[in-house]
């Protein structure tokens, strides 16, 4: 098969992936982040987050991602969310990770909420039990994120980068890549019921 062939039916696959998340899937995603070190705090300070339990990543020269998630302010479920990335470079294999984006106030979170929104470039490292990443975020700046595995992450960070904050941590996979390549965000506002 040619490798072009090779490349569309990757990511193909990647992109069509169920993503469909159980509440104890969310749940065990903010336990990881809760006890990975710097991240636990942001829980206490942050205006709100938005939740990945699982990212599903591949690629063979370009490489696509996709992932569900839900969005929360103060503790509740507000909305619900989705990531697609698509990315070019040099770049094979494939991955799953968690991610949070933490909002540090309203504003950051009417940003995210707004429609489409979108993180520009990433650099990322991720071995199969042990992960390591950084991310050039929406100012510029940048925000790192450590972890050997699911159960015993930790988690470093500079802080807010215009209003929002990233931490992942990686599920499985082995994957290298220095791509350029935005994730790009879709939201979903909770419909409220009506009332009796």
């Amino acid at each position: 098969m040619p490798t072009v062939a090779r490349l569309i039916l990757l990511v193909s696959s990647l992109l069509l992936l169920p993503c469909t998340a159980q509440a104890s899937d969310y749940s065990d995603a903010i336990r990881s982040f809760a006890n990975a070190g710097e991240s636990a705090t942001f829980f206490k300070t942050a205006y709100g987050y938005a939740i990945f339990p699982t990212i599903g990543k591949g690629g063979m020269g370009v490489g696509g991602a996709h992932g569900k998630g839900r969005v929360f302010v103060n503790a509740k479920h507000v909305g619900d969310t989705t990531m697609t990335q698509l990315t070019v470079g040099f770049q094979l294999g494939g991955q799953a990770f968690s991610q949070i984006i933490f909002f540090e106030h309203e504003q950051a979170f009417r940003d995210f909420s707004s429609g489409n929104f979108e993180f520009s470039a990433q650099a990322t490292a991720v071995a199969i039990t042990a992960g390591a990443s950084a991310e050039a975020n929406t100012g510029g700046g940048m925000a790192a994120g450590v972890s050997g595995g699911r159960n015993d992450a930790t988690t470093t960070h500079g802080g807010y980068r215009k209003g929002m904050a990233v931490f992942t941590i990686a599920k499985g996979g082995l994957m290298f890549e220095v791509a350029l390549g935005g994730q790009k965000f879709s939201y979903t506002p909770l419909v409220a019921a009506p009332a009796s």
